[in-house]
Order: C-alpha cells, then sequence, then structure tokens
C-alpha cells in the first residue's frame, strides 16, 4: 500500500465512539436519491391521490371524450415523478452528496461520518426502516433518513439488515431482502 493509499484509509476510518459491529462506506448516486424520494412520496397520502385524480381524469376523457380531462390526467400522472427526477439531479450537486459516507452501525445507534465531520442517531430515534429496489432506507424523523444503497453494500446488506432488526422495534421494520 503506497503512502497515498494509507492516508485516504485514515481518513475514511475516522475512530467511532463505540464497538462497531459493522462498518461501510457508501457512495450516493442521483438514481439512488430518486429512488428515495419517488418511495417517500408515493406513500404519503398526496402522492397516493395525485395519482387517483391523475386516472380519474383519463376515465373522465374516455368517458367523456373532453381533452381538458385528459390534459389533467395526464398533468397529474407526470408532473410528481418528474419534479423529483429533477429534484434528484439539483441535490446530487450538494458537496455532501458526491462525497463517500461512511456507517458505523452499533448497538448504541447509527453513526455517520464524513470530512472529518460526524453525527449519532440512537435506535430509539428511529422511526420506522424500509427497503426500495436501490435501496434500504433508515428514517429518523418524518424528513430525515439514512439512506444505504444496495449495491454499495455487496456482502454487508445482510448483515445491516440483521442489525436493523435486532435493533429496531418489529412494528418499524418492513424490509425485503
Amino acid at each position: 500500500m503506497d503512502t497515498e493509499e494509507k492516508k485516504e484509509e485514515q481518513e475514511n476510518t475516522e475512530e467511532p465512539s463505540s464497538p462497531s459491529e459493522l462498518r461501510f462506506t457508501v457512495n450516493m448516486t442521483s438514481k439512488v436519491l430518486y429512488d428515495f424520494l419517488l418511495y417517500h412520496a408515493y406513500t404519503k397520502v398526496s402522492g397516493i391521490l395525485s395519482v387517483c385524480f391523475g386516472a380519474a381524469g383519463v376515465i373522465f376523457y374516455f368517458r367523456f371524450g373532453e381533452i381538458m380531462y385528459l390534459a389533467l390526467g395526464v398533468l397529474l400522472i407526470l408532473y410528481l415523478p418528474v419534479n423529483l427526477w429533477y429534484r434528484s439531479k439539483v441535490q446530487m450537486m450538494n458537496p455532501v452528496f458526491k462525497k463517500p459516507i461512511t456507517y458505523d452501525i452499533s448497538a448504541d445507534g447509527i453513526s455517520v461520518f464524513q470530512d472529518g465531520e460526524s453525527g449519532k442517531v440512537s435506535w430509539d430515534q428511529c422511526t420506522k426502516a424500509v427497503s426500495t429496489k436501490q435501496s434500504i432506507i433508515v428514517y429518523t424523523g418524518k424528513l430525515n433518513a439514512s439512506i444505504f444503497p444496495r449495491k454499495e453494500l455487496g456482502d454487508d446488506l445482510p448483515a445491516l439488515m440483521a442489525l436493523i432488526g435486532k435493533y429496531m422495534e418489529p412494528k418499524r421494520v418492513k424490509i425485503r431482502f
């Protein structure tokens, strides 16, 4: 290992405050962020209603032949995913998403390390854990979450899922392998 690799390894391995059960580093992508935003939007009442009203608009178009219904229906159905795709691209311009994030999962909670900064969330602050095709998401509030991209986790995915199941209440965990 040359000195540059050792230096990078030291920068990415800040000391955790408690013994680590699982430690990994992930890089966020716009695809994973878009997947999270879609999940977050379409599991809320407003996202579900926009699809329902959009579908109703399309049905009304076929029933009554008014182009206004079709336009409104298509707008309601397409607006949210297009807007979220754009927001994911804009958010990826934020320096926080451009740099690798190191997570340390332990009995104390989830610790996050990036650029010499760190934060910690205890397990009792975690409100729910869910899975999507792209990631495992642990919500730490209504709008805040730790996003663990499946591709980035690789062999650590089963261990992460086991630790989440071990430390969170079962009724708060909705994760599929």
